[in-house]
């Protein structure tokens, strides 16, 4: 196993460009032991065809607007909002034309 790099940048930016320009869909930017980071775009039509995951995670929207619908609850969200899904919990996007979010995975061992 090669030594973790303790800081080095990840270019969100241009990974939103380059998924945006495809129509949509997701990138990891950064994979550690402990966490997965990675860019997600959604583009109206397409819907968010996600399932659960087995880790926590947290949705920082980065571009656009659109709803979050978390189990029996919907989260109106915008640029600059975050929002946190726990692991194994039924949730898609709703309501865009375009978003673009920041997927942040807790990878921690459980």
């Amino acid at each position: 196993m090669s030594a973790l790099v303790p800081a080095h940048p990840f270019d969100v930016e241009a990974a939103k460009k380059r998924l945006a320009a495809a129509g949509g869909g997701y990138e990891v930017v950064h994979s550690s032991p402990g966490i997965e980071m990675g860019v997600y775009v959604l583009v109206a039509p397409e819907p968010d065809r996600q399932q659960p995951h087995e880790d926590d995670e947290v949705y920082v929207v980065l571009e656009g607007r659109g709803s979050l619908e978390i189990e029996d609850e919907c989260v109106e969200l915008t640029e600059g909002h975050a929002v946190f899904v726990p692991a194994r919990a039924d949730h898609r996007f709703v309501g865009y034309e375009q978003l673009a979010v920041l997927v942040i995975f807790d990878r921690s061992p459980r």
